[in-house]
């Protein structure tokens, strides 16, 4: 075998797919599989007072020396960059505080001197190579503890030049996995309303805001997405006919179906793992909450309480109905068994607790809430008890969304002005909007970890 660029042998029969990905096995001290997580606990998601891990993202090394070498590899490295420091747990080191510049090294191992970043702070190093022929593109990334001197992962990736953006998400979940034993957020998507087009619409970004996408053009109000727990489809309400009413749409174009009954039809939230969701429904006078097929038809009634009954959010288990009415006066968030049919009132403080949204550990629920005529986002177990508001003094801030992980929350606030999409951790920190468009954006839904469609 002959040695690349990249300083490794070469690995022949590589295929031309969309991204190929081939694990590196290095011989100085390679960790195989995905032990690190299990035997050093870089990283405890739980903990809201932890520490973010100062890294260094050094330029990656162009290896011909072609323009468009240097130009995707500069790129390639602000985008992990900000791809990891995206999730909350990392602080980017700057750039300009570095002892050394890996770039003009290549990213052999051997030529890491790891005192050099042990000075600066930095406690990990990602280094890469990126190498251009015709259309093709390859970029090879390592990850290495600065403290233990030694590699905890490298990868390579091989595509086409419109698929970098992907091979460094890649990369992204495989450091996020190898840190924290889970696979993180980087190929989830978020639904959500916006008036760029001039009414509201609903449309889908990554998950990091980027490359909205319109999905529906009903030239009505439209609001309320819900992701399916296989992301094929999407259930929402549009008032398209002059009412409110649901549809349910198969995102790979395939006919969908609408839920037209007298009334109003609202708030629909997915079975997890079933082709059924559950909706607010008023056919029969006010507003009841439903158990449908994903067809749309009804399966049976849930909710028979003379008072209004909406916003369904299921547990990731499926065993219990996290929902809002007005049956004790106020609207207050209540907990429904759906094996017993049980009810209990989960939220006690204020006169208005609205929009639940469970976590997906199922052990806490997240919920807006007003106090003093401040409307804000809260957590709370879902057993009861212990509310914790994350914003404050920022507008109003409403529909929170989990991202699969359980990492973050997705939310619209009006702290610029107009409604606005923003994201912040499950601790309530870190907040920044999260997409830049004209007019409003609201109602962010985030997808499963995998949208399959």
């Amino acid at each position: 075998m002959k040695i690349n660029m990249f300083g490794m042998k070469k690995i022949g029969g590589l295929k031309k797919v969309l991204v190929a990905v081939v694990l590196i096995h290095m011989a100085l001290g390679a960790l195989t599989g995905h032990t690190v997580a299990g035997e050093y606990n870089y990283i405890s998601i739980s903990n809201p007072f932890m520490n973010k891990i100062p890294i260094a993202v050094p330029y990656f090394s162009a290896m011909s020396g072609n323009a468009d070498e240097k130009k995707i590899a500069r790129e390639a490295s602000d985008l992990l960059a900000e791809t990891l420091e995206f999730t909350g747990f990392f602080k980017v080191i700057d750039r300009d505080a570095f002892l050394e510049d890996p770039s003009q090294q290549g990213i052999v191992t051997s030529r890491i001197n790891f005192k050099n970043w042990r000075t600066i702070g930095a406690e990990l190093l990602i280094t890469g190579g990126v190498l251009v022929s015709s259309d093709q593109v390859e970029m090879e990334f390592r990850l290495f503890d600065i403290f233990k001197e030694k590699l905890l992962i490298g990868k390579r990736y091989k595509g086409n030049s419109d698929d970098t953006r992907r091979m460094v998400r890649r990369f992204a979940k495989e450091v996020i996995f190898q840190l924290t034993g889970k696979n993180g957020i980087f190929e989830s998507k978020i639904a959500f309303v916006s008036s760029t087009s001039g009414s509201k619409e609903l449309y889908i970004c990554d998950f990091d805001g980027y490359d909205p996408i319109k999905i529906t053009h009903k030239n009505k109000l439209t609001f309320s997405p819900a992701w399916s727990s296989d992301g094929r489809y999407i259930a929402f309400t549009s008032y398209a006919r002059g009412k409110a009413d649901l549809y349910i749409k198969n995102l790979s174009g395939k006919r969908g179906a609408v839920v037209d009954l007298p009334g109003v039809n609202l708030s629909p939230c997915w079975m997890p793992g079933r082709f059924e969701l559950v909706a607010s429904l008023s056919f029969s006078g006010d507003q009841e909450i439903y158990l449908l097929t994903g067809t749309g038809k009804i399966i049976k009634r849930l909710t028979n309480q003379w008072d209004i009954d909406v916003s369904p959010s299921i547990s990731p288990d499926g065993g219990q109905m996290a929902f809002v009415s007005r049956r004790s006066g106020g609207p207050q968030l209540y907990v429904m068994d759906m094996g017993s049919g049980s009810v209990r009132r989960l939220t006690f403080q204020g006169n208005y607790n609205t929009s639940p949204s469970w976590s997906p550990a199922g052990d806490k629920i997240a919920f807006v809430g007003m106090v003093s005529n401040a409307i804000d986002i809260y957590v709370m177990d879902a057993k009861g008890g212990g509310a914790i508001q994350l914003t404050h003094n920022t507008g109003d801030n409403e529909s929170p969304s989990w991202s699969p992980d359980g990492n973050l929350i997705a939310f619209s606030s009006t702290r610029e002005g107009r409604p606005k999409v923003y994201v912040m951790t499950s601790f309530g920190t870190d907040q920044r909007r999260l997409i830049a468009m004209t007019g409003e954006q609201s109602c962010p839904r985030w997808s499963p970890s995998e949208i399959d469609y």
